[in-house]
């Protein structure tokens, strides 16, 4: 402890003991007086705060309120909700750091102002008594006379007295100055500490909080934008419209009443009439007359109840009135009692006359008729660009892609600390994470991670298959291969953020527990992988169906081949038009191909058999490596060997010197699974790397007749104008082997991205007809591939 005041110093009572109790006893009191500031403005702050989470709680309840409003709307309501709940957890923030802040600084400081400063103060109070005394003691000491041996003895002994006094005050007085000062630090930095631990908590919890709130955010601005789109587009075609009606005469607007059996919500006819009552009085009165059900009925206001004036309208009949004064009447007569009607013209009047008769006629029509007509028209709704009539499955997302990875063995608990019933998952790993697991993963880069939600995010087949082919078992075999060995703890639920994150980093960032193969176990990795292709085949029924061999066998059956080149010629004339009405009719041609080629014949077997891409044959390469391990697990259609090779530090775009500089992803092409593609372009494949003949992943699907991995690689961004060693581009080979279905999908990207850059901001999305025709071909790859095999592989010899 640092000593403010020397004990010998003060015992000689020196000026410069003085000089220094003088400083002490000024800066204890401008220490007080600060520390008195602080603490009032302490509590204004908190005073302030409180306030603050008043209005805070106000606005919250305006938002709920604004959400039960908006009940009608699912997304705003939802979405409201979210955010007021949010909004709420930050106002309990800000409840604990002002509760912490008025214990630290307040109630802190406070009581050392009051304990150690008082103390001080007394203390300071006997220093000045006893020195007042021993000043006097001198004095009275000096001024004893010679003479007066009673008066010098007296005076001898108040001053030891004195002395003795002064000594055992003033040490005392030396050691509250010197345990103040010592003190008056720790008691204000541990004040300011604790303080600011409040504040790093309530960043810390609102970050979490936001974290969490982020990927709806995200959500709502993606729809966000397209609300704005289509808001602008409505109000132009509302201006349009505005204009147009404007512009008409409504001269004669009584003709536009119509009798309309068939209409949607059931009524017939509807309008205002005056009605007769049937009172002594005889008043007329205006209502809101409508025809439904057979029945003749009225309302005085919207919310009531309709009146019923005619129960069946096959018992009355209807005609003029010509003989009361009112103009344009007629009444309805039924067994029991009439109804005396006024139209507001005679076309009025005809019009519901018309419409009465015609209701009548309509009732003794047998019921039968409308339920067939109601079942035409639901046969017709409710049609589908899929063969079998079935409504297409579209994207999962929620609940379906949850319950669907969760069902894979270990997906039930987080992969990283246990934690049960996950609801966000980290795609290019292929494993299901708790919230606070997910976070940590979302530092980490999308270089390492990419999380998604498995229940606000829209998940694609492909992606779906991808996760429940990986999962937490196969990525934790791998991950933590080596963690029991070198005695590390896998967090638990409700373990300090800091352990886990750094028990995240050491396995994916690190990868400290990944154990790491001799040469000899790489090579028979290897080996086994090249001459194993169809390992996955128990569960590979979702994968497209791989490519003839290099030399097929090619069946008898010449008389089809007009027949084939009819229907690809048909295909590429519904994609050739650039319009949005053409992409429809593209569409339906499709679909429609899709339903003949079932039964289409072989094409004639005159044709060559040559290979269009070098065939697939496994060389001993001059070294192994996890590059050479992801290349033919991607052949192989082994997603776990493809996992492990990253593990292992495999470079995702590694290129073979010794098979024309192919990549994985071009390998992946050949082994025929979209998965696999999906996999590798998750980890950052490049879709546009080219191998020593100039093509890329995109050339090769396209020669093999892969149509769902060109759908999927035209969506990654795939660049269909490059041209290989032979100038030729996808949609060249495409046409060439008369594959309708590539044809098509090229054709229809090309006009899309033309389309995105003629309508710049205003569509930045492109088409939606071009959307929902790839989003068909993609469930269509994923779910029903026999569809898609309906052509042969490119001969590029073929004439």
């Amino acid at each position: 402890m640092k000593i403010t005041v020397d004990f010998e110093e003060c015992l000689k009572d020196s000026p410069r003991f003085r000089a220094t109790i003088e400083e002490v006893e000024g800066d204890v009191c401008e220490l007080e007086s600060k520390l008195d500031k602080l603490v009032k403005l302490c509590i204004g702050m908190i005073d302030a705060g409180k306030a603050y989470n008043s209005a805070n709680k106000q606005f919250v309840s305006g938002i709920r309120e604004l959400a039960q409003q908006s009940a009608k709307d699912e997304v705003i309501e939802s979405s409201l909700t979210k955010f007021a709940e949010s909004l709420q957890e930050m106002i309990n923030y800000h409840t604990i750091l002002f509760d912490q802040a008025q214990r630290s600084i307040k109630t802190q400081l406070q009581t050392f102002v009051k304990d150690d400063l008082r103390k001080f103060k007394e203390a300071k109070k006997h220093f000045d008594k006893v020195s007042e005394e021993k000043e006097a003691a001198l004095i009275k000491n000096a001024q004893a006379p010679r003479n007066k041996q009673h008066e010098v003895e007296e005076a001898t002994n108040i001053l030891t007295a004195t002395r003795k006094c002064f000594r055992h005050i003033v040490l005392d007085y030396v050691l509250q100055i010197n345990v103040l000062q010592s003190k008056r630090r720790s008691e204000i930095l541990k004040s300011m500490l604790s303080f600011m631990y409040a504040h790093l908590t309530f960043f810390h919890q609102g970050y979490d909080l936001f974290s969490e709130l982020q990927p709806l955010m995200k959500q709502l601005g993606g729809q966000l934008d397209q609300l704005v789109v289509d808001a602008a587009k409505e109000k132009r075609d509302m201006e349009q419209k505005h204009s147009t009606i404007q512009q008409k005469d409504f001269s004669n607007d009584d003709t536009k009443l119509e009798y309309n059996v068939d209409a949607d919500n059931g009524i017939a006819m509807e309008g205002y009439l005056f009605k007769r009552a049937s009172n002594a009085f005889k008043t007329w009165n205006r209502r809101w007359f409508s025809i439904q059900n057979n029945q003749l009925v009225y309302q005085k206001k919207f919310k009531d109840n309709p009146t019923v004036v005619v129960e069946d309208l096959r018992l009355c009949t209807v005609k003029h009135c010509e003989d009361i004064e009112r103009r344009f009447c007629f009444e309805v007569v039924s067994p029991t009692k009439s109804c005396m009607m006024q139209a507001d013209s005679e076309k009025l009047r005809q019009a519901w006359i018309k419409a009465v008769q015609n209701s009548i006629a309509t009732a003794f029509r047998d019921k039968g008729d409308n339920c067939e007509k109601l079942d035409r028209k639901s046969s017709t709704s409710t049609g589908s660009l899929d063969s079998g009539g079935e409504p297409k499955e579209r994207s999962l997302k929620g609940e379906s892609a949850l319950q669907k990875v969760l069902a894979i063995p270990g997906n039930g608990c987080c992969c990283d600390c246990g934690q049960p019933d996950p609801r966000w998952a980290s795609i290019n790993l292929g494993i299901t994470l708790c919230i606070q697991c997910s976070g940590i993963h979302r530092s980490l880069g999308v270089h390492f991670s990419k999380v998604r939600s498995l229940t606000l995010d829209t998940w694609e087949p492909e992606l779906l298959k991808l996760m429940c082919e990986l999962g937490n078992k196969v990525i934790n075999q791998i991950y933590e291969a080596r963690r029991e060995e070198l005695g590390a703890r896998k967090p638990q639920p409700g373990d300090p953020r800091h352990e886990v994150e750094a028990y995240i980093k050491a396995k994916y960032v690190d990868r400290r527990f990944v154990r790491r193969p001799s040469d000899e176990e790489l090579r028979t990795k290897v080996v086994s992988l090249s001459k194993q292709e169809k390992r996955l085949s128990s569960s590979s029924d979702h994968l497209p169906p791989k490519a003839p061999p290099p030399t097929p066998k090619l069946r008898p059956g010449s008389h089809a081949s007009g027949q084939s080149e009819k229907s690809a010629d048909s295909g590429i004339q519904n994609s050739a038009d650039g319009s949005r009405e053409r992409l429809a009719t593209a569409a339906s041609s499709n679909s429609l191909a899709d339903a003949e080629a079932a039964e289409a014949p072989p094409l004639p077997a005159t044709l060559p058999a040559a290979s269009p891409c070098k065939e697939v044959v496994f060389f001993e390469p001059k070294e192994y490596s996890p590059g050479l391990q992801l290349y033919w697990a991607s052949f192989a259609r082994s997603l776990p060997d493809m996992a492990e090779a990253l593990a292992h530090g495999a470079e995702v775009n590694w290129v073979n010197t010794e098979e024309d500089k192919r990549t994985p992803l071009i390998m992946a092409v050949h082994g025929g699974s979209m998965v696999t593609c999906e996999f590798l372009l998750q980890n950052a494949a490049n879709v546009n790397q080219l191998d020593a003949q100039g093509r890329g992943p995109l050339h090769h699907a396209t020669m093999l007749g892969h149509t769902g991995q060109v759908c999927l690689f035209l969506k990654r961004g795939a660049n269909q104008n490059a041209a290989d060693i032979d100038e030729k581009t996808p949609l060249s080979i495409a046409v060439d082997a008369a594959n309708a279905d590539i044809v098509t999908l090229l054709r229809l990207a090309k006009m899309n991205e033309e389309m995105r850059e003629a309508e710049g901001p205003y569509n930045p999305s492109g088409d939606e007809t071009y959307q929902d025709i790839f989003q068909d071909f993609t469930h269509m790859a994923s779910n029903d591939p026999d569809k898609l095999n309906r052509y042969q592989q490119y001969d590029p010899q073929r004439p």
